[in-house]
């Protein structure tokens, strides 16, 4: 049966944990940063993690 290949624009926005948790990076952080409050700003920095309902189908995109 042959391979299933990598979505390489879903492998560039995701990345797996050690534990198996789907890692992602926030929007909103790249123009308009003026209009942003500086609480709002240095939440976005921190980042998020995938849902396990959507996990699933991600982890099968990037492996």
């Amino acid at each position: 049966m042959a391979k299933i290949k990598t979505h390489k624009a879903t492998a560039k926005r995701f990345s797996l944990t050690k534990s198996g948790k789907v890692k992602l990076n926030h929007t909103n952080r790249r123009h308009k940063l003026g209009l942003k409050t500086a609480k709002r700003k240095r939440q976005l920095r921190n980042n998020a993690y995938l849902s396990p309902a959507m996990a699933n189908n991600i982890k099968a995109m990037i492996n």
